[in-house]
């Protein structure tokens, strides 16, 4: 069990920073902390319709890799014996 729950861990620590790079990468809906930060500035870096739903499908299915791993974790806790 311990080997299960150490690669969850390293599943969810990769999912973590990727899913922070991705939603970084994600523009702006305009308004709000995106503009505060120059997120209004990269406009001119018109990225395409295909590039920018691919890059949110990308987002989504990090996102819910990461929630089955922390679910996957929260199970292997619950259901391991102390001491064992």
């Amino acid at each position: 069990m311990e080997i299960l729950q150490t690669v969850l861990l390293v599943i969810i620590v990769v999912t973590s920073l990727l899913a922070v790079l991705l939603v970084l990468l994600n523009k702006g809906k305009g308004g709000g902390l995106s503009d505060m930060f120059g997120g209004g500035m990269t406009q001119s870096l018109n990225t395409s319709g295909v590039a920018q739903k691919n890059l949110v499908r990308l987002t989504t299915i990090v996102a819910v890799a990461w929630a089955l791993a922390v679910a996957a974790y929260a199970l292997t806790m619950r259901f391991t014996t102390p001491g064992a």
